[in-house]
């Protein structure tokens, strides 16, 4: 890698169209961060149920995968490295983004969250339990995504078992009630991971091009709660990890104060340091001194950056500059268009 700035995956909600399709404004918005070190897509689901936001692309069909391949090719061309981001909400979605079906969840818990569907903001509804020929085709639809990025041209995909999201969702005891062989002990709150893993090595793909992302002190966004168990959990899985001779371990530091939270863990990067013997990316309010800092004591391979990525395109070219970095616009995160995604300029504009 030519640096050791990465760009997180981050929700733009661009692909605004019936079948979720990578765009050609897809293409334009990657482009113009091709000089990050790696480049992790946003989230992408893996299948149909999978989704929980408008307008987010997926890698499930034939035309995803072609749009997925203008991006990887064009990014290619600049001397990009690109993973994508395989992506499964569960419990976070609506029945209104799958054509009326209750979303599928570990438990049937409400996280008491709200949703962005095609009409505006709404409640999570109670989501069904999955039975375990749902999990079982689950895992095999993240195995077919992974072979679905390797044909769309991505260097690697990164499984996203963080924030809140279906895997952390049968890690926590607090949205995990199952009695079978995915609840109850760590090891089997854990076990949908390992299966994804050893699916995914199964359908031929090189685990060396696979990373996993976790966010073990997750304590409120998204209904999640932390429990006695929680950190032993994360604790399990990363030393479990070191077996499978990833890509990268993506870490995140608390999104939230979790200081004063029971069993909670404030210091990812320098507690997970000495469990992972691999490639470690730390992520989550990182600044270029923060990122310089974790660098020199040790305590990660590599720096992820996600909102400074939105509003300066040529974030490693400003950092090695040490040149002012231009602020994002909030209300544009999330809507279709060009305005707040593709017209931040670059210092040399």
């Amino acid at each position: 890698m030519r640096n050791r700035v990465v760009m997180a995956p981050m929700t733009r909600s661009r692909a605004d169209n019936p079948g979720a399709v990578p765009n050609d404004l897809m293409v334009t918005y990657y482009d113009q961060r091709a000089s990050a070190g790696l480049i992790v897509t946003e989230g992408t689901y893996v299948n149909r149920e999978a989704a929980g936001y408008i307008n987010v692309p997926g890698i499930y069909t034939p035309e995803q995968v072609a749009g997925w391949q203008k991006i990887t090719s064009a990014q290619h061309q600049l001397g990009g490295k690109m993973f994508v981001q395989l992506w499964h909400v569960g419990r976070m979605s609506h029945p209104d983004l799958l054509d009326g079906a209750l979303p599928l969840a570990p438990s049937a818990l409400n996280p008491h969250e709200k949703v962005y569907t095609p009409t505006g903001f709404k409640d999570t509804v109670t989501p069904r339990a999955m039975t375990l020929e749902e999990i079982k085709y689950t895992v095999a639809d993240f195995a077919t995504a992974a072979k679905n990025a390797l044909a769309a041209g991505f260097d690697g995909m990164e499984v996203h078992a963080a924030n809140g999201y279906l895997f952390q969702q049968f890690f926590n005891g607090t949205s995990n009630h199952r009695t079978d062989a995915y609840g109850g002990s760590i090891e089997n709150h854990a076990r949908i991971l390992f299966d994804v893993l050893d699916a995914i090595k199964a359908a031929g793909v090189d685990l060396g091009k696979v990373g996993v992302r976790l966010n073990p002190s997750l304590e409120g966004p998204f209904g999640t709660k932390m429990d006695e168990q929680t950190i032993p959990t994360f604790d399990y899985i990363v030393k479990r990890l070191n077996d499978y001779n990833l890509a990268y371990l993506h870490l995140c530091e608390p999104f939230t104060d979790v200081s004063k939270v029971p069993f909670a863990e404030p210091h990812i990067a320098k507690h997970y340091r000495p469990m992972y013997q691999g490639t470690l990316i730390i992520n989550a309010g990182m600044t270029q001194e923060k990122g310089n800092q974790v660098i020199a004591d040790g305590d990660a391979d590599l720096v992820a950056f996600g909102t400074l990525f939105i509003s300066n395109p040529d974030l490693v070219e400003r950092f090695a500059q040490n040149a002012p970095l231009a602020p994002s616009d909030k209300d544009t995160y999330y809507v279709p268009g060009a305005k707040g995604y593709t017209d931040y300029p670059k210092l040399n504009a």
